[in-house]
This record gives structure tokens, sequence and C-alpha cells, in this order.
């Protein structure tokens, strides 16, 4: 089949994107990494000794970028419904976080350890019907902050990958009744012309 001039679009921004060249060169896994390392570097998330759940890990520059900050200390445990080539210090669990057989696998991984940090990029397979892709995206964020709230220790942080539209500001209310402090991050790595933002609670309360 012919590609789409839609899809031949996408393929030279992606060839010609900057932070796609600086991933292959520098060794990422995907562009992603870089959206992880602009916040930390900012807010300073990742700290040696911490357990970190990565969801929506595929293909992996998250899972990298942590694995550099914990320098071998801690625990990282991924998930995702594709399959993650292995990484070095990366627990995985291939398997839909919306499923509760894949979430008591991911507990069952925990044994009971209290996380310092969840981290989010998950999203829907788009449809097109922005409506519906819209609800897709927000199921995903509510559960992965109902999983955050769970099992985050006390003083724990949580960052997540949201889409400005329908749900998004009761989204925000009700995360920021679960954490001291909660803040939008748009890194330069996210592209303008794309709705995403990444919401970053800190300081989870004791109790919520």
């Amino acid at each position: 089949m012919k590609p789409s001039k839609t899809s031949k679009q996408w393929m030279m921004e992606h060839v010609s994107d900057p932070f796609v060249q600086r991933a292959q060169k520098e060794g990422y896994r995907s562009r992603a990494a870089y959206k992880l390392l602009e916040i930390d570097e900012r807010d300073h998330l990742i700290r040696p000794g911490m357990v970190v759940v990565d969801l929506g890990a595929t293909p992996g520059g998250w899972c990298q970028v942590v694995a550099q900050k914990l320098g071998g200390t801690g625990r990282i445990i991924a998930l995702d419904l594709l399959p993650l080539q292995p990484l070095a210090h990366v627990e995985f669990i291939q398997g839909d976080f919306r499923e509760d057989e894949v979430l008591r696998q991911l507990e069952e991984k925990l044994q009971g350890q209290l996380i310092g940090l969840v981290i989010s990029d998950m999203a829907p397979n788009i449809s097109g019907i922005d409506s519906a892709d819209q609800a897709r995206a927000m199921y995903l964020a509510e559960l992965a902050m109902d999983f955050a709230v769970q099992h985050l220790a006390p003083g724990g942080a949580f960052l997540v990958k949201v889409f400005q539209g329908s749900g998004f500001e009761d989204y925000l209310k009700s995360m920021r009744g679960h954490f001291s402090k909660v803040v939008v991050r748009k890194p330069k790595a996210s592209r303008d012309r794309s709705s995403e933002q990444y919401l970053l609670g800190i300081g989870k309360r004791s109790g919520a």
C-alpha cells in the first residue's frame, strides 16, 4: 500500500527531529528520554535507592534514564502492553495495565515495597476520533493515579502524561487532593503542536 501524504510528512519530520537524532547519537531508545531528563533536572525526582515503577515503558527511553540515575541501586519495575527489549536493572512485565491480572503481577513483584516514584507515559492507540481518544487517554491516566495513590510511600511522587481536553481539569483537581504540590510541565522534547502535558504530583499525602 502506498504511504499516505500524512505518514510521509510524519516520517520526514521524525527523521529530521533534533531529539530523535540526539537519541540515536547518545544511545537512548526514544526521544522521550529527554522529556524525563529535563523534568528530573528541574524537579529532582529520581534518587539512588528508590523503587520506581514505569507504566507504558516500551521502548524503554524512560527506563534508561531512571537506570542511569539510580546507578545500580533501588529497583525499576516496568510495564507495557508491547514487549520491551531487555535492559540492565529493569524488571519487566508485559501486559495490559487495564487488566486486574496484570496489576496483580505488578503488586506481587513489589512484595509490599512502597514506591518512591511512579512515572506514566501511557497513551492509547489513536483512532482519529478526538473525543474517543481523549476519553481513553484520561482513563489510562486515572488508572495510573489510582495505582500511584495506593502504592506510593508517603511523600512519594507521581509523573503522568495527560492531554488537554475533556476531563483534564477534573483530573488536575483530583490529583491536587492526593499530593502536597502539583505542577504542569511541558518539556522541550514535547512537540509544540501536541496537546500533551505532564502533571507532576510531589509529596503524596499520608492516607490520601
